[in-house]
């Protein structure tokens, strides 16, 4: 099939592979039991494989879609062997992600016309949220974009002062005030402030607590809304942080935060530390949400843009 051809560049793409090793690691282990001493790929190997992948985090809803195009592929194809079937995954489960209208870019960019353009970053906390704000700067950066971040996280003191850690790193200005002072103030005086600089972009940390939605919602509504006396139509992008690790808890969060807020787009996160990579494959099909950030490692470079294309050919080769 035409799916997999070379997008990111060699140093990307090992990146990519080593972030999901433990994944694919754990995957292939599982599948290696559950096809030995078979040589056709029957209903026996399909029941195992929809066991692996459920169990994989992809999730029941992805699975069975997966299974019925893999089972549609063995009746058209007649004799399907077990050696075939790393194969057969990888074109279907691309195939699938093919039909969801997200997961194609290959480089971090932002749309024309939308200046500054104004990321509100969403997620509970420990997720690798204030991680992922200054990875994202720090890409932005690299593509000569102007960015201003703002710690409208204000009721941890901890988040203000890891934001400006990152914001040192990256050597990008950062707007604050105190410790539990008001988030839709901060995120006012980091819009006016960005705009008075002509500044590019714009990414708004918040807090992330799920405890009691009605609060959080109403809170986010009132950043988005004194947003808008600076920036009409901020914030352009509603960013939700998942920690990738926690498998299906992902999932459940995506759920709650989408009824609390709009949010746009999904970064997953902590990749590498976990064998729940699978996750990623049924959030990008189950969610109208497209993942357009994922975490494959500590280092600054280490978030990478999601490629669904990409990322099931280093999961599944």
């Amino acid at each position: 099939m035409s799916f997999f051809k070379k997008i990111f560049s060699s140093e990307k793409k090992e990146t990519l592979d080593k972030g999901l090793e433990k994944s694919k690691t754990s995957f292939f282990t599982k599948l290696n039991k559950a096809v030995a001493g078979k040589s056709k790929v029957d209903d026996d190997v399909l029941d195992n494989l929809e066991e692996i992948l459920v169990s994989s985090d992809v999730g029941v809803d992805t699975t069975l879609k997966i299974i019925d195009r893999i089972e549609d592929r063995v009746a058209k194809d007649k004799y399907l062997g077990t050696s075939e079937l790393n194969q057969i995954l990888r074109e279907e489960i691309a195939g699938l992600l093919s039909e969801v209208d997200s997961g194609n870019a290959t480089e971090f960019t932002i749309p024309e016309g939308k200046k500054p353009y104004v990321i509100m970053v969403v997620g509970v906390n420990g997720v690798g949220k204030t991680t992922t704000i200054g990875k994202l700067a720090s890409q932005f950066k690299k593509q000569g974009l102007k960015v201003v971040l703002g710690a409208a996280d204000t009721f941890r003191a901890a988040a203000i002062e890891q934001l400006q850690v990152w914001a040192d790193r990256v050597e990008v200005p950062m707007v604050h005030q105190s410790f539990g002072s008001d988030p839709a103030s901060v995120a006012f005086d980091t819009l006016k402030s960005a705009v008075s600089q002509n500044a590019d972009v714009v990414i708004i940390d918040t807090a992330g607590r799920l405890h009691n939605k009605v609060n959080l919602m109403n809170e986010l509504t009132k950043i988005k809304r004194v947003m808008q006396k600076v920036v009409a139509d901020a914030p352009h992008d509603v960013l939700l942080v998942l920690d990738g690790s926690t498998g299906q808890n992902a999932f459940e969060q995506a759920k709650q935060f989408t009824v609390a807020t709009e949010v746009t787009s999904l970064a997953v996160t902590k990749l590498d530390g976990t064998a729940k990579g699978g996750v990623v494959i049924g959030i990008s099909d189950q969610f109208q949400i497209p993942v357009k950030y994922i975490g494959v490692g500590e280092g600054i470079d280490d978030l990478q843009v999601f490629n669904k294309f990409e990322f099931v050919d280093s999961f599944f080769k």
